[in-house]
């Protein structure tokens, strides 16, 4: 098991909301916190004591940087529960860019026209 895969592949749902988040003042304060911190000094800390994602059994896990940032979230927005952090992180583009999601649609979503394109009668 290793940690999930947090790169950025833009979607045409990501292209079409970009507008929308140039204008986003929520947006805008958490890239401002996202330049300011020095999260790689912070990530080299929970490293050290963050033991998933070193096993080679499971599925992958999300990066423990990911998980603080979640925290993070759900202390300055008052969110009281896991769950409902987790249907912010769905729901809000803010929430899904600044752990680092940037609305990570599935593929398959992504491709389902060309596949009802292929087999069209």
């Amino acid at each position: 098991m290793g940690f999930k895969n947090m790169k950025n592949n833009f979607t045409f749902a990501d292209i079409s909301l970009f507008n929308s988040m140039e204008k986003n003042r929520a947006i805008k304060r958490m890239e401002l916190i996202n330049v300011t911190v020095d999260w790689s000094r912070i990530e080299s800390l929970l490293l050290r004591k963050y033991p998933v994602g070193k096993s080679f059994e499971g599925n992958d896990a999300y990066p423990p940087i990911v998980l603080m940032k979640g925290l993070l979230l759900q202390q300055w927005f008052k969110i009281d529960s896991d769950p409902e952090l987790e249907t912010q992180i769905n729901d809000r583009i803010s929430f899904k860019k600044y752990p680092g999601f940037l609305l990570m649609i599935p593929r398959w979503i992504i491709s389902l026209p060309v596949v009802l394109e292929d087999n069209a009668l």
